[in-house]
């Protein structure tokens, strides 16, 4: 008893009554021929070429041609001989472990046809740090940056990675996220007004006047600042603008003495000026000098009761007497070199046998009677 059978070969189909009852006979009756690779598909099981069919049935064959596939990795090229119906299932039957992050061109679900190319990179285990930890990702993407992009960690703005994010994926996976972040602030600071003073005959002892008010001024600074991780890691001042310029304060001071009184331990004084002045002593042997000097610059004795002045206030006041708290009464009668900073200073005399250390600001007061002109450094 024969068998009927339906033949698809492609777009071919061939029917025909036939007493031979395996697949290799009967595709051998038909004409068609068959390579080592090609396929017989019954109800889409392969179909061995010698498997024996039951008589009297009718059966639908399909045969399934293989297909030249080229395989390019970055190991190099191969190629394959597959009958599967797209490239996943051909890549399957190779033996590949595949994932969805592996890069795979054309796609999985594109047909198997004769010469197709298929390019195929696997996908990197990767570690990358962060500041709040460690994030494992596979990636088949051939830059830093665009693995981390794939891997929703992408670099925004000022962030980097290291290595950078245009740079091939490191070999030993490893890649560190950086999150850096800039501020810009505008820094207001004042401009301190500078001062200066002039003196008239017309006005009362002791009296002030306000010729020209002073005024602050105003630079704006452009400050960045950038954090890296939250921490910051630098500061520069970029800009600095000067919006307001600052206004010379002048204060017109009176030449005329105002004398007062005031009780003390050592007696009533009156004077004409209190100063706070930087006060130090020397005595002819602690003058600072290889050589003991027992003699001042107005001819008097190195001694209790005998001060020194910088050379602007010892040229007018020479002669005057001061009263220092502690110290006593003493007459202006040397000349000493003073601060390089300028500061109000006063050198209290000894003799070397009753001679104490002084520093520090103390109050000097300026007796009576006062001179003709105020020097300018003590208005």
């Amino acid at each position: 008893m024969g068998i009927n059978v339906n033949i698809l070969d492609g777009e071919k189909i061939i029917s025909l009554q036939t007493g031979s009852n395996t697949p290799a006979g009967i595709l051998s009756l038909a004409g068609i021929p068959l390579s080592a690779n090609d396929k017989i598909q019954f109800h889409g099981a392969d179909l061995p070429a010698d498997f024996v069919l039951p008589p009297g049935g009718n059966y639908t064959l399909q045969i399934r041609r293989a297909h030249l596939l080229t395989l390019i990795t970055p190991d190099g090229q191969s190629s394959i001989q597959t009958t599967a119906p797209n490239i996943g299932q051909a890549l399957a039957q190779t033996g590949l472990q595949l994932y969805t992050s592996d890069s795979i061109t054309p796609p999985l679900e594109t047909p198997v046809t004769s010469n197709l190319t298929v390019f195929y990179r696997p996908a990197k285990d990767l570690t990358v740090s962060t500041k709040d930890g460690t994030i494992a990702v596979k990636s088949s993407q051939q830059t830093v940056g665009k693995a981390l992009a794939s891997a929703g960690l992408a670099l925004f703005g000022l962030d980097k990675s290291m290595p950078a994010e245009s740079e091939p994926l490191p070999s030993d996976g490893q890649i560190k996220i950086v999150r850096v972040k800039e501020t810009v602030a505008l820094i207001e600071k004042a401009i301190p007004f500078p001062k200066s003073y002039i003196y008239s005959l017309d006005q009362s002892a002791g009296e002030q006047k306000v010729v020209q008010a002073g005024e602050t001024g105003l630079t704006i600074s452009r400050v960045r600042t950038r954090y890296e991780d939250g921490t910051k890691v630098a500061q520069i001042t970029e800009a600095e603008t000067v919006v307001r310029q600052p206004i010379e304060s002048i204060i017109s001071l009176s030449t005329q003495a105002q004398i007062q009184t005031l009780d003390t331990p050592d007696g009533q004084i009156q004077y004409w000026r209190a100063v706070q002045m930087y006060t130090t002593s020397y005595s002819p042997c602690g003058s600072g000098t290889p050589k003991c000097s027992y003699g001042t610059a107005s001819g008097l004795p190195v001694k209790h009761g005998v001060v020194a002045l910088v050379p602007s206030l010892y040229n007018q006041l020479v002669g005057s007497r001061v009263y220092i708290p502690g110290y006593g009464v003493a007459v202006i009668g040397d000349v000493g070199g003073g601060f390089p900073d300028g500061r109000l200073w006063i050198d209290l005399g000894f003799s070397d046998e009753d001679y104490q250390n002084w520093s520090g600001m103390h109050t000097v007061y300026f007796l009576a009677p006062a001179p003709a002109s105020i020097p300018s450094g003590l208005n």
